[in-house]
Order: C-alpha cells, then structure tokens, then sequence
C-alpha cells in the first residue's frame, strides 16, 4: 500500500468516526476542533476527507494476493 493509499485510509477513519460521531451523539468533532462547519478550515478536512474516500475507491477492486487460493492437493494412492 502506498503512501497516499495510507494517508487517504487514515483520513477515511478520521470522517468515519466523525460521522459516527454526529450520528449517535449529534456532535461533530471536526467543527469543535476547527471552529464550526462554516469555517475554511472545517472545510478544507471535510473535503480532503472526501477525496480520500474516492482514493480508497480503488481498494474495493484491487485484487488481493491473500484472498487467492490454490486447491488443497489429494493424496494419491
């Protein structure tokens, strides 16, 4: 996994538990932090976060060695 591919997940949890977070407790950590929705700040990590969530796009169809499989060899007799 590459370096974006990393920095992208990790901003893709980040809006995730925020997310989490707005939708149990209707409290939205990102605009405490930064200083409210409407701030260009706020803006600024709702939007990256986003882009990250379209960079971890291509995680969904990108193949996985570990998820092949070779068939167990029988026993010959």
């Amino acid at each position: 996994m590459s370096g974006i591919q990393r920095t992208a997940l990790v901003l893709t949890i980040i809006g995730a538990i925020n997310w989490g977070l707005i939708g149990f407790f209707q409290f939205d950590l990102v605009a405490a932090i930064f200083g409210g929705q409407a701030s260009a700040l706020s803006r600024i990590i709702y939007g990256l976060v986003g882009i990250a969530g379209l960079i971890n796009l291509g995680l969904l169809f990108k193949p996985s060695t570990e998820v092949e499989r070779t068939e167990p060899k029988m026993n010959e007799q």
